[in-house]
């Protein structure tokens, strides 16, 4: 399964990377996905290297399932764009 996880760098984004680790999903890649700001950062899922993607340029039609961990601004602008493409968990 692909998953994006929308506002990545921030608590609750990081929190929900957390949680994954932990899981038993089978998460074939993981989309790490923030602000201009924030994109270009690295962070690491399962000891593996991930760069974070601008919101802006991302195409949402890459995971299966996007997971908005942004505040709700974030949600309001993107999530019916997303949820054209992907399942939204918001």
């Amino acid at each position: 399964m692909n998953l994006a996880i929308i506002g990545a760098t921030g608590n609750v984004g990081r929190k929900t990377i957390e949680v994954l680790e932990k899981s038993n999903l089978e998460i074939d890649n993981l989309f790490l996905i923030a602000s201009k700001k924030s994109a270009g950062q690295t962070l690491f899922f399962k000891k593996k290297e991930i760069i974070v993607q601008e919101l802006e340029k991302y195409d949402f039609s890459k995971a299966e399932i996007t997971i908005f961990a942004a505040g709700s601004e974030i949600a309001k602008n993107w999530v019916p764009e997303a949820s054209k493409k992907t399942i939204v968990i918001d």
